[in-house]
């Protein structure tokens, strides 16, 4: 059956036949779990120069590359050599375009060699052979992120040791050079004692953002708390919220807790933030209030008027789980992606993007233009199922146009990387824009 993106979404001042959300076929791609799309990919679809690139397995484990002329339906699609362990759902794809316009992949990594290639020219899907960036702690990658400057450079950011004993390591890439070199060997140190699953953001101004909860121990039960730090100088230096520089590396007594979550709180980690105009960080992840037994979406964010932290529920959720153990969970909800467009004079309006079992697994949208945050309106962006999928996005069509460009995929994904028997199924990208005009499929309000 043909999926369309359900026709309620559209653009405020433009024809009604030029409005609705597009969903555009790029593949079919591997399906029986949810390596295609963890929230973690950064990123699975990015833009650069009016052409957008993704990236996915296909059926044969087969690393695939395609590009378009943004909007166009018309996607080149070339599967390369290389290929990749999908039966671990860690494995993911992440990819990025540097400022002189390669494309850059990174994929296969759960604790083993980095994989790493780009592009031979500007704008090509033909690739390199596999290199290393600067050849040291490179033989034990996971969570491998790509990150934009504003001058075109890039930041790699992976972990160096394993769940509940790793370290953050972060590398640059020079357009000029066109070389990498290592930042931080170690900037947020476990201590070989626990490890920071981190998310991570770069502001229009160039700030970095990184958020992170802690693990103890190889069993996500172990999560607890939410800390933060930013960069003004690229990578060099790091501070905290209120501009206090730390000494690095960052551990565990010196880092900044911008909301205190206890052990089994159903705290999940690797989830997504944002940041406005203003350098003020926003953060979305999910855990248990406490007093109470089902998991909520929550957004954290810093307010410079009053210099704090704020917590907000976002989500109304009726369902009880519990997270305790290791490899991928197959979890009702999956983790958030986080946006927010800026209005001038009007309350910052926040996108909260998801799926939930309690909506049929569709891919859905909360948000909040509500100068608190208490008050959401819910939308279903599809009119289909995507099983176990997590949503990533294109970061820099985002920040050129305030279009949010989605990659889904139906997809399962068995408990502690088990397999479920799904055939190939159709890569989308589901684009739509910021300014939106919509049939609320619901609202609530939050403490």
């Amino acid at each position: 059956m043909k999926h369309r993106a359900t026709l309620l979404l559209a653009l405020l001042a433009i024809p009604a036949c030029q409005a609705l959300a597009q969903l555009s076929q790029v593949g079919l791609g591997w399906a029986k779990n949810a390596v295609n799309a963890p929230v973690f990919r950064k990123n699975s679809v990015v833009s650069f120069n009016g052409t957008q690139y993704t990236a996915y397995y296909d059926s044969t484990a087969h690393l695939v590359v395609a590009k378009r002329k943004y909007p166009s339906n018309h996607w080149e699609v070339r599967q390369t050599k290389f290929t990749g362990k999908v039966s671990d759902a860690h494995n993911s794809i992440s990819i990025m375009v540097d400022g002189d316009g390669y494309l850059h992949v990174a994929w296969d990594h759960h604790n083993n060699q980095l994989r790493y290639c780009k592009s031979l020219s500007p704008n090509s899907l033909d690739m390199s052979e596999l290199s290393p960036m600067v050849g040291t702690q490179e033989n034990d990658v996971t969570y491998p992120e790509f990150f934009k400057l504003p001058s075109g450079d890039l930041l790699f950011m992976y972990r160096y040791g394993i769940s509940g004993n790793g370290n953050l390591i972060i590398n640059k890439y020079s357009i000029k050079e066109k070389t990498w070199k290592r930042l931080h060997d170690v900037l947020i140190d476990g201590e070989g004692e626990r490890n920071a699953y981190w998310q991570a953001c770069v502001d229009a101004r160039g700030t970095i953002h990184i958020s992170w909860v802690w693990r103890e121990t190889w069993d996500v039960s172990t999560n607890h708390d939410l800390c933060y730090a930013k960069s003004t100088d690229g990578g060099l230096t790091w501070q905290n919220s209120k501009g206090a520089a730390y000494k690095l590396p960052i551990t565990a007594a010196t880092a900044e807790y911008v909301s205190r979550i206890p052990q089994k709180s159903e705290l999940i980690n690797q989830t997504s933030m944002c940041a406005d105009s203003k350098g003020n960080a926003y953060i979305a992840s999910y855990w248990k209030p406490k007093g109470e037994q089902v998991p909520q979406y929550h957004l954290v964010y810093y307010c410079s008027d009053s210099a704090r932290w704020i917590t907000k529920q976002a989500s109304n959720r009726q369902t009880a789980f519990s997270l305790s153990g290791g490899g991928t969970k197959k979890i009702p909800i999956s983790r958030p992606q986080l946006l927010l467009k800026e209005n001038k004079g009007k309350p910052t309006t926040i996108y909260l993007v998801y799926r939930d079992a309690e909506r049929n697994s569709k891919v859905s949208l909360n948000i909040s233009n509500d100068a608190r945050y208490s008050k959401w309106e819910t939308f279903d962006l599809t009119d289909f199922s995507v099983n176990s999928w997590e949503p990533s996005y294109d970061t820099e069509l985002w920040k050129q146009a305030s279009t949010l460009s989605l990659f889904v995929q139906n997809m399962g994904q068995g408990d502690g990387e088990h397999l479920e028997s799904l055939p190939a199924q159709p890569v989308y990208i589901l684009s739509l824009p910021a300014k939106l005009k919509a049939k609320s499929k619901g609202s609530f309000t939050t403490k």
